[in-house]
């Protein structure tokens, strides 16, 4: 599915805040065990209903990867009262818009609508929790979906994260890629996509999110009738390997037929986006690449015309993150050059505290992502569900902030000095592969 958030035509569809203002919500429990969050906006006449899943790229057996982003398609296939095909053309025709995408964590459904096509919305979330058909008719239709999105990854670099995860984790299932290997969806049963329905595809493994111009007590009414009577599954558990920590740098080169100029990668095993460590680690990455007076640009793309582009980014998820160092040349500056100016800047980090001014513009930076982040009523919706599905604190929406400003300069050191050591780390070459 398409990996962005789709809206309906009219500007109305986005409700802009112009100022940060706290994040209203109401949250409780169905007898089932379904977690339900409600948020109220009635600035314009729109509603979304979404439902996150606990079920990603992670999950399941090793040897039948793929099968959450799999499911991520074959539940639009239809229900035992959508027919196969009807779906999406339910939604538009009744002036709305919806998608769905799957992380390596969590799996997150949508519909936006006009506010009083909010029984709609419910009752084909409903349909997707209660009655999925899932037939082997439908399994060949979604594998050749799936067969023909990867043949279509093309995008230069576009592996990158694939070949990094790969190599930087030995035993957690962070090391397979989120859509998986098509030689295991290939052997799977139809017994088996049954399976992953039935222990991942249960209200008490879920979270109904509805937002926008709503009533509180008819919602409510209606989300008990259409999800109280669904059934609560088996409770999921999960035990995941833990790795053992990196204390040598290692090397690794992956190729891609679709580039023309090599790149170099450092990468780094980092904590859960749940950690504190992880929230300052995104503001090491904002003080070393995000826009064009950040340190690494300014210093390696402005000023020695070395790289043509540079980029320090930390992959939060929830087991384990990614911090990554990237960078391409330009001209005949080769990639240990550009590891060695990147490392540079690291040390610079690790040894004096950053300036007051560029603080400064670092919290700037951060009360702007959140006012953005909670522009919108579609993204209130995606950000209430991930902090209660990922975090277990759907409070975050409005006390995240409060973490990031609370960061100091002389932790900003201290957590460059803990993780981002070259004994630490992966150095990947990704390179042009001949055709």
């Amino acid at each position: 599915m398409k990996k962005s958030i789709l809206t309906l035509a009219s500007v109305a569809m986005l409700v802009i805040s112009t100022n940060a203002q706290k994040v209203e919500f109401e949250e409780y429990k169905l007898d089932n065990g379904m977690h339900v969050i409600l948020h109220q906006d009635k600035s314009a006449p729109v509603i979304i209903t979404s439902v996150m899943y606990g079920v990603g790229g992670k999950d399941g057996d090793r040897k039948r990867t793929g099968f959450a982003h799999f499911f991520e398609h074959l539940l639009f296939e239809g229900t035992a009262n959508i027919k196969k095909g009807e779906w999406f053309k339910i939604v538009s025709s009744n002036g709305g818009r919806n998608n769905a995408n799957t992380s390596q964590d969590r799996t997150y459904y949508y519909e936006i609508f006009p506010s009083n096509k909010l029984e709609l919305g419910l009752w084909m979330e409903s349909e997707r929790l209660l009655h999925p058909i899932i037939k082997q008719e439908g399994v060949d239709t979604q594998n050749e979906v799936v067969k023909e999105e990867k043949r279509q990854r093309t995008r230069p670099y576009s592996n990158i994260l694939d070949e990094i995860s790969k190599n930087l984790f030995k035993v957690h299932p962070y090391k397979d890629p989120n859509v998986g290997y098509m030689k295991d969806l290939d052997a799977a049963t139809l017994e088996e996509f049954l399976a992953f329905n039935k222990k991942y595809y249960v209200p008490n493994n879920a979270t109904l999110v509805v937002a926008g111009d709503i009533d509180f007590a008819n919602t409510k009414k209606m989300i008990q009738d259409y999800f109280g009577p669904i059934p609560r599954g088996a409770d999921v558990v999960r035990s995941f390997p833990t790795e053992t920590p990196i204390t040598e740098e290692f090397r690794a080169t992956a190729y891609d037929e679709n580039i023309q100029i090599p790149a170099v990668i450092a990468a780094y095993r980092t904590p859960s986006f749940k950690t504190r460590d992880s929230k300052i680690l995104d503001m090491i990455s904002s003080y070393l690449s995000v826009g064009k007076s950040s340190v690494l640009y300014k210093k390696m793309v402005d000023t020695n015309k070395q790289a043509l582009a540079v980029q320090a980014v930390n992959i939060s998820q929830q087991d384990y993150g990614i911090y990554a160092l990237f960078s391409l040349p330009l001209g005949d500056v080769t990639l240990d050059q550009l590891i060695a100016e990147m490392d540079e800047e690291i040390v610079k980090i690790q040894t004096d505290l950053i300036s007051e001014k560029a603080f400064q513009k670092l919290q700037n930076q951060f009360e702007n992502n959140y006012v953005n982040s909670n522009a919108s009523v579609v993204g209130i919706a995606g950000s209430l569900a991930s902090y209660h599905v990922m975090y277990g604190d759907t409070n975050l929406i409005n006390s995240e902030i409060d973490i990031y400003r609370s960061v100091t300069r002389e932790e900003i050191r201290n957590v460059a000095n803990k993780y981002l050591n070259n004994n630490q780390r992966l150095i990947l070459e990704y390179l042009p592969k001949k055709k």
